[in-house]
């Protein structure tokens, strides 16, 4: 038997039960807890699309190296040491011992975070902000499907629909690449660009599914200072992994050059790199905080919005190009997540947690 569609009424009296809960559960917090999480949503909206422009903004002023940007993504690690050592003085907590099996897994997860941001640089490089954003919001959809086969996490119609919308938004956008370029990339460099993006946000998403199965079975325990102490080592890894490319490379010695020939000169070109290490760290730092505070329903509400902000930001401050197909792409991208968050609302709640 076909299940029924939902009808306008009891559409209206989810809505009016969420509400209700949404205010018990408000009025269970402390205010402490609402100002946390107010400012670590305000760093995700702000903190990720700034990186963002700032990547772009290292290339299109002359920067050339993707080791850098790669290694700029993870240099700012010592911001979480630095909030999670508060936690132990302030909160008297201690830190989780180390095993072979979580330490693995740390090295594990640093690796692949290292491969991420490398592949991320490589879509920066070559695509206009705008692009890129939105071709990393598939992310959610991978996230879906390695947290289903990975972690056990429920799937529904609507995440379903969600991922099969993300798809045909990337799709889109591949349709429209002869007007989505500047005028220095080729279109073989477009097309690396696009590859690369797609498979940074296929292993983002098998990153999250990772990190996620460290909790459910070496961690056992979800606290704020043990998701720091993740997120620290998984950093640390991917910082020292990034370094050994760096030099491999050779890329340290070519710097100095690399920021005389850059727009603007010296200043501006280490101006860029340390805010890009900051906005980006801070990003994840307020995205962790996000998750634990809340839900992974909230944090894909804010990646949803933070796809647009990006994107105007970058039409703005870097003349991206906005054609008619990147704006579809845009709407059908924004129906995909409103998708995937009804499907894992639950009235509130994670799926990964029924």
């Amino acid at each position: 038997m076909e299940e029924a569609l939902p009808t306008p009424v009891s559409f209206w009296s989810k809505i009016s039960a969420f509400r209700t809960m949404a205010w018990e559960a408000y009025k269970k917090k402390p205010i402490s807890h609402w100002i946390l999480l107010f400012l670590s949503s305000a760093a995700m909206l702000v903190a990720f699309p700034a990186s963002s422009i700032l990547s772009r903004l290292y290339y299109s002023n002359g920067g050339t190296s993707k080791w850098i940007i790669s290694w700029v993504a993870v240099a700012g690690w010592p911001l979480t040491a630095l909030i999670l050592f508060s936690t132990y003085y302030f909160c008297k907590t201690f830190p989780t011992p180390l095993n072979f099996k979580l330490t693995l897994s740390y090295i594990m997860l640093g690796f692949l975070s290292a491969a991420d941001n490398l592949m991320y640089a490589y879509a920066y490089a070559y695509l206009p902000a705008s692009t890129a954003a939105l071709l990393a919001s598939s992310s959610l959809a991978f996230s879906a499907l390695f947290g289903y086969f990975l972690v056990k996490n429920k799937l529904n119609a609507s995440i379903i629909n969600a991922i099969v919308v993300i798809t045909a938004a990337m799709t889109i956008i591949a349709l429209d690449s002869d007007s989505d370029t500047y005028g220095d990339i080729t279109n073989s460099q477009y097309i690396i660009g696009f590859i690369w993006d797609i498979l940074g946000s296929a292993l983002h998403g098998l990153i999250f599914a990772l990190s996620e199965l460290v909790f459910v079975k070496l961690l056992g325990r979800r606290s704020f200072h043990v998701v720091l102490e993740q997120q620290l080592m998984v950093s640390l890894f991917a910082f020292v992994f990034t370094t050994i490319g760096v030099i491999v490379n050779k890329d340290f010695q070519g710097m100095k050059s690399e920021a005389k020939s850059f727009k603007g000169g010296t200043t501006s070109y280490l101006l860029v790199l340390i805010w890009g290490a900051i906005t980006f760290q801070l990003g994840v730092l307020g995205g962790t905080a996000v998750l634990f505070l809340s839900s992974t329903v909230l944090a894909g509400v804010l990646n949803a919005i933070r796809v647009p902000i990006t994107s105007i930001a970058a039409v703005i401050l870097l003349d991206d190009p906005m054609g008619g197909f990147k704006i579809l792409s845009l709407m059908v991208t924004f129906w995909g997540f409103g998708s995937y968050i009804y499907g894992s609302s639950s009235f509130g709640k994670d799926p990964s947690r029924q």
